[in-house]
């Protein structure tokens, strides 16, 4: 009979990226297994392209008063007779599943009672590639790739895209978006910075979301659409060809990082870059208080630095 493992990380964006790492040492160590992952509707597509993953169940997240919606999620978990679950969330709702739905099932987490539990005294203070690596070390996970996401695999070929919209390599990307419901997470300076960028003959395009249409085509440069915002896989072939991004801590800007391209990545006050995993080599983290105060001639120059400065003064 097939190993079924089920794996936990309901999202965000950003934070699924992170895990990539964590992903790949569980598929390592259980490579016969049938692995399904629970996560949000958003990621359904991306996480299908994810080698390591054999299944993908969502979790729409349904208020748990919704007794319909809970009781249908337990079929489908208790539907699998699962001989381990990494719950890699690991909040309030995921050890609301263990208790109720798979109380018996071995368990990697921090939720109260579970078999296999993240020992840290304080897993939410520490860095979250570390936290990850401390969780499966003591789950008995051999760690390999866990502090190092690599997705490489989620990279479409935009050769065509890029050649439709006239760009050429090198080139910069600019990440200006964020969540809509933090604001405090965008930084006001991208439209004088690619102003710069341009003036010094660097090419510089935006690749906007859904929710940043608008501000991508105050942008100088290249807004890319191809007809419309580009989905994940497409965003990232963008990125696996810039000389270097520039984004806000979102989901774009991790992805940059964990595809090992050189990123500026923008922090205020709402996370401590150190928390989020994307401190890398290939990552320079600038973090103030407050966005508004990070001006664009420290940003300029992070940004001329990593370009070097036979690029930055063609």
């Amino acid at each position: 009979m097939t190993e079924e493992i089920l794996i936990i990380k309901l999202g965000a964006l950003g934070d699924l990226f992170q895990s990539e790492g964590a992903l790949h040492d569980i598929r390592l160590h259980h490579p016969s297994a049938r692995i399904t992952l629970l996560t949000g509707p958003a990621y359904r597509k991306l996480m299908e392209r994810c080698p390591w993953i054999d299944v993908v169940e969502i979790d729409p997240r349904a208020p748990r008063w919704r007794l319909d919606r809970m009781f249908d999620l337990r079929r489908r978990l208790t539907a699998k007779p699962y001989a381990m679950v990494y719950d890699l969330q690991n909040v309030s709702r995921t050890a609301f599943y263990r208790r109720w739905f798979l109380p018996h099932t071995p368990w990697s987490g921090t939720a109260p009672g579970c078999s296999h539990p993240h020992r840290a005294p304080n897993p939410k203070g520490i860095p979250s590639l570390e936290r990850l690596a401390g969780q499966l070390k003591d789950a008995g996970v051999p760690v390999r790739h866990t502090s190092a996401p690599d997705l490489s695999w989620a990279a479409d070929d935009v050769r065509e895209i890029l050649e439709e919209a006239g760009v050429s390599e090198p080139y910069v990307v600019l990440l200006p978006g964020s969540s809509a419901r933090l604001p405090q997470k965008r930084w006001p300076g991208y439209v004088e910075l690619a102003g710069r960028l341009v003036a010094r003959g660097v090419k510089v395009i935006t690749v906007p979301g859904p929710e940043e249409l608008d501000l991508c085509r105050t942008i100088p440069g290249t807004m890319l659409t191809a007809g419309r915002w580009l989905n994940f896989f497409q965003l990232a072939g963008v990125l696996t060809g810039a000389r270097l991004a520039v984004g806000n801590d979102s989901g774009p800007t991790h992805l940059s990082a964990h595809l090992g391209r050189p990123t500026v990545a923008l922090f205020g006050s709402h996370m401590a870059a150190r928390l989020t995993g994307i401190q890398r080599p290939n990552v320079t983290c600038l973090e103030v208080q407050d966005l508004k105060d990070l001006g664009v001639d420290l940003v300029e120059k992070v940004v001329l630095d990593g370009l070097g400065e036979t690029a930055a003064l063609r």
